[in-house]
């Protein structure tokens, strides 16, 4: 990186909370605009390849994403 910006950028402590976010994502977006440019550490391959195999052993393992949607809706509304 041929010259770093000091962190936080000059003027994000003034931000509120929901600019803050705004320009992460805003950042996010422009790093995420060029998805093989994002490196992929050997770590996470391994887990995706434990993963994967977990699921050709076991396919019918877990729950589907109808039952985890609503465990999570419910989690969601006790909190509230």
């Amino acid at each position: 990186m041929p010259n770093p910006v000091p962190l936080p950028p000059p003027g994000f402590d003034e931000l509120s909370v929901d600019e803050k976010i705004e320009y992460l994502q805003a950042l996010w977006d422009r790093v995420s605009a060029s998805p093989e440019t994002i490196p992929v550490p050997n770590w996470h391959r391994d887990i995706l390849k434990e993963r994967l195999q977990d699921f050709e052993d076991a396919p019918d393992a877990g729950d589907t994403w109808e039952v985890v949607q609503e465990r999570l809706r419910r989690n969601l509304n006790r909190q509230h």
